[in-house]
């Protein structure tokens, strides 16, 4: 299962290592954008390497679908869907 976005993934490396991310965007060369609504909110996305990530497995289909759209995502959504699936 590759890396989309949408997608919950964990950072395996940096200072950030073990905090749980979402998928804004993908980079050329294996970059993704990554945010979590509130270290790291959509103005301020990070630029994470593929091999610093590790998927959960899981995609949040409405922000993945609002985001492909080009329509407007908020902070409060990414955090509360994230918060929904740390919980599970």
């Amino acid at each position: 299962m590759g890396i989309e976005v949408g997608s919950v993934v964990y950072s395996k490396a940096g200072r950030d290592k073990d905090n749980c991310y979402v998928v804004i965007a993908c980079e050329s060369n294996n970059y993704f954008l990554v945010v979590d609504g509130k270290a790291r909110t959509l103005v301020k996305p990070k630029r994470k390497n593929l091999r610093h990530l590790k998927s959960k497995g899981a995609v949040l289909t409405a922000i993945a679908e609002k985001l492909n759209a080009g329509k407007q995502v908020f902070d409060s959504e990414i955090r509360s869907a994230l918060r929904a699936h740390i919980e599970v």
